[in-house]
């Protein structure tokens, strides 16, 4: 990587890059109502006939396979919502790598137990999933100097929650939605007549904003530096091209490689020197982590 400074970014997006998401309590307990009512409708005829009505029991969350946990917060919620005097204990900090073990131990009434296991579930294996898929890429490119950044491939209705759970994997977040940052994209600078153009309207008509433009190749990556652009998403470059890039970009800007990165590509790209690397797959393929839930009566 050159040994050039890279320029300051604007304080919001450094400010961004060392915190998690901010997440309303209230639009988490929104979520967790319309993921209980999707799947309760009008009851649980299943525990309504098999488990009594003032039977108690102590659900064990546990984690099977590798990884990292996140998402604890919702399953607590959906146990709260159909028992709101369940004994909860925390058995995991989350964002923190670990083999296997306890998660969530809740008691309570038997029928809300199983009721809310499902949509607990639901949530805590794909959130711990990419917090897990996060952490590898992260694992991948240490001593590299670049960072792993998500997209806004998200789950509708999901993105603050998955991207807490990137930020719990170690990665950094990109821009949140369309408002937060302008992003110039292929389609945008056609509109505007060039890379360079669009750069210098973005800059001219929203300061107050981080600004980012996409560029497919050098002469287009010279066009942004040449109208100051702060930072440049490399897209779909093969490595040679991503090196020269640094080069001649030289600490000007703040790089960032994308399309299509695979965690097993991970590592060269980091090499190249670039700054950043954005991972869709973080967010619209992770696998779930392996998580069971167990029922002890009382």
């Amino acid at each position: 990587m050159s040994s050039a400074p890279t320029p300051p970014l604007p304080a919001d997006r450094k400010d961004r890059e060392r915190r998690a998401p901010q997440l309303d309590p209230a639009q988490l307990d929104d979520l967790v109502a319309r993921a209980l009512a999707e799947d309760v409708g009008d009851g649980d005829a299943t525990a309504a006939v098999t488990v009594p009505a003032d039977a108690r029991a102590i659900a064990r969350i546990r984690q099977k396979a590798p990884g990292v946990v996140y998402g604890v917060s919702l399953a607590e919620r959906a146990f709260r919502a159909l028992d709101p005097d369940a004994r909860i204990e925390r058995r995991v900090e989350e964002g923190v790598w670990r083999e296997d073990g306890p998660v969530l131990e809740v008691e309570g009434n038997a029928r809300a137990l199983l009721t809310a296991e499902r949509t607990a579930l639901n949530f805590l294996g794909p959130l711990s999933g990419v917090a897990t898929l996060t952490a590898r890429c992260v694992q991948a490119l240490e001593g590299t100097g670049a960072r792993v950044l998500d997209t806004r491939k998200t789950t509708p209705g999901m993105r603050m929650v998955e991207k807490a759970a990137v930020h719990a994997g170690g990665g950094v977040n990109h821009r949140i939605g369309l408002y937060d940052e302008i992003l110039i994209k292929e389609n945008h600078a056609a509109a505007a007549g060039g890379v360079g153009e669009a750069v210098r309207r973005a800059r001219a008509a929203r300061p107050d904003l981080p600004i980012e433009v996409e560029v497919t190749d050098l002469a287009e990556l010279d066009e942004a530096l040449a109208a100051g652009a702060a930072r440049i998403m490399l897209d779909n470059m093969d490595l040679s091209t991503m090196r020269e890039a640094v080069q001649r970009t030289a600490g000007r800007a703040s790089l960032e490689a994308s399309g299509g990165v695979t965690l097993g590509a991970l590592r060269e790209i980091g090499e190249t020197g670039v700054d950043f690397i954005s991972v869709g797959a973080l967010t619209h393929s992770a696998p779930a982590l392996d998580l069971s839930l167990l029922l002890e009566s009382t």
